[in-house]
This record gives structure tokens, C-alpha cells and sequence, in this order.
């Protein structure tokens, strides 16, 4: 067993597909194919399921996933503090988020103070964002909903309220607030599941023993306000998205009747990871910046 062979399985794991893998990887599709056989005789038991050309990983596959996680963000902890200890390079701070508008401030403020870090952005649902964090793969989650997990360690940055964004002509435009109960046959505009605004939508229409009718969906968040302007449904919005479109927009505001109808933003990391000095001045600068809107 090699770090290369751990390295293949664990971008087929990611993929739960060899051709996808091999891309990533660069290398030819039957090098991983016998890679991963290879290691799965190796170890005496499979690792993935297969029916025809399908590939998923097995309960075998996710314990030893987890294992092999955690064995080569250690190997990349430890290049990166002897990188940092050999020379005062510039660096790379990594950081995946579920919404990426709240960190102009954070990354304005980081590029000032550290100007030649390279800075990667991964815009993700939370799930995406654990895996990226248990690889190593990033420094920092910034996420909009619970994240948590054996080994990571969360500060809370924020919490706001979400509100109920409907276009300006509708019926309730002119309202305070409304119950989630007078929203059952209402559409909707939101994110796909997994994101924070769709799992906070069905959670409260839950409690009402309701389902949303979700007539839209998709990763732009930046574009919901002007779809909802256009009577395409309605939406649920952070606070600072009233605050970034203004009174004068294209959609009315209200508040929701309902217990819980927030968001919190956390800054979550790998407990006893190795942080360079970059990612520690992004982590204090994170800190200083977005708890401020806490509520």
C-alpha cells in the first residue's frame, strides 16, 4: 500500500466514479481501475459495490475513506509547516462556504494585510463542505448550518434573521409578518438541497406538516431576489440581503412567524490541524469582521 494507491482510492471515493477520478487524477482510466483492485486484494475485502458500470463506495470503502482522510491531511499538514518553517513564503489559505457575499469584507481586509497568499474559494452544501474539511482539502468551512463532527472545532461568527422575500405586487406585500401555515400554496425560489435556505424552507414547513412547492431551484443565490421580483415565487433571505438590496428593490419584505427562522454563521476547522500564519490571520480577521452582525 502507497500514498499514490491512497490517493486514487480516495479521489474515486469523492467521484464514485473512475472515469471522473482518472480526470482529476490525470492518468489513464485502467491505471485507477487497477489501482483500486489492487488495493482492494491488498486489503481482503471491496471497497466499492458495482453493478456494470456503476461504482459505490461500500461500508468497508467509508471506514477505511475515513482512515485514509485523516492519514493524508496529516502527511499535507506536515509538508505545509516544513514549507512554512523553510522559508517565509507567501502560502495558501483555503476555505469552502455555502455563500460566498459575506466574505468580500473578510478577503478585502486578508488581501491587505497578506497580499501574496493565494486565496481558494469552494462554493458548497454542507455535506460537500465536511468532505473538504476531513481531506484537508481546506483550512476553513464557513458554514450556514450545523457542521459538526468528531475533530473539528466551530466558532460561531454570526447570526441573523431570515426573512420572507415576496415580489412587490403580491398580496402580502403588505404585511408585517405572516405564519407558515398562509404560505401552503404559495411557490417558491430556493437553493437545492442540502443548502442552508432550502434545509431552513422545509424545516419550517415541516413542523406545520407541510411540503414547500419549490417551483425553482439552483446555486445562485445572488440572482433570487430579481426572480422573485418577477413573480416567479417566493423566498426566504438573510437580513443582510435586505440590507445589500435596500428598500427600493424589486421585492417586500416580512418577517416569519415561527420560532428559529435565523441564520448562524460558523468558521469551523480541523481540531490539531496545522494552521500556516496566513490561515490564522484569516481565522482572527473572520472573527473581527463577521461577528459583528451576530444578533
Amino acid at each position: 500500500m502507497d500514498l499514490l494507491s491512497l490517493r486514487y482510492f480516495q479521489a474515486v471515493a469523492r467521484h464514485q466514479h473512475i472515469s471522473r477520478a482518472a480526470e482529476e487524477l490525470r492518468v489513464a482510466q485502467p491505471s485507477v481501475s487497477r489501482t483500486i483492485l489492487r488495493l482492494e486484494t491488498e486489503l481482503g475485502v471491496p471497497l466499492f459495490d458495482r453493478q456494470g458500470r456503476r461504482i459505490r463506495l461500500n461500508d468497508h470503502g467509508a471506514a477505511f475513506l475515513a482512515r485514509v482522510d485523516r492519514a493524508l491531511a496529516e502527511l499535507d499538514d506536515a509538508r505545509r509547516e516544513l514549507a512554512d518553517a523553510a522559508g517565509p513564503g507567501p502560502g495558501r489559505v483555503a476555505v469552502a462556504a455555502e455563500t460566498l457575499l459575506q466574505l468580500s469584507g473578510v478577503l478585502s481586509a486578508f488581501r491587505a494585510l497578506r497580499p501574496g497568499v493565494r486565496v481558494r474559494l469552494f462554493q458548497a452544501p454542507a455535506d460537500a463542505m465536511h468532505r473538504h474539511l476531513r481531506a484537508g482539502e481546506v483550512d476553513f468551512a464557513i458554514a450556514s448550518q450545523p457542521l459538526a463532527g468528531p475533530g473539528l472545532s466551530t466558532l460561531r461568527l454570526a447570526r441573523e434573521e431570515v426573512l420572507l422575500a415576496v415580489p412587490a405586487g403580491h398580496p402580502l406585500a403588505g404585511r408585517g409578518s405572516v405564519a407558515v401555515a398562509e404560505l401552503a400554496g404559495e411557490d417558491f425560489v430556493s437553493t437545492r438541497a442540502g443548502h442552508w435556505q432550502r434545509a431552513l424552507l422545509e424545516r419550517l414547513f415541516a413542523r406545520e406538516g407541510l411540503t414547500p412547492r419549490v417551483v425553482c431551484e439552483g446555486d445562485e443565490a445572488a440572482a433570487t431576489p430579481e426572480l422573485v421580483g418577477a413573480g416567479l415565487g417566493l423566498c426566504l433571505l438573510p437580513a443582510v440581503a435586505r440590507r445589500a438590496i435596500g428598500e427600493d428593490g424589486p421585492v417586500a419584505w416580512l418577517r416569519l412567524d415561527a420560532p428559529d427562522c435565523h441564520r448562524t454563521l460558523t468558521l469551523v476547522w480541523r481540531r490539531n490541524a496545522y494552521l500556516s500564519p496566513a490561515a490564522r490571520d484569516f481565522r482572527r480577521l473572520a472573527r473581527e469582521r463577521l461577528m459583528p452582525l451576530a444578533s
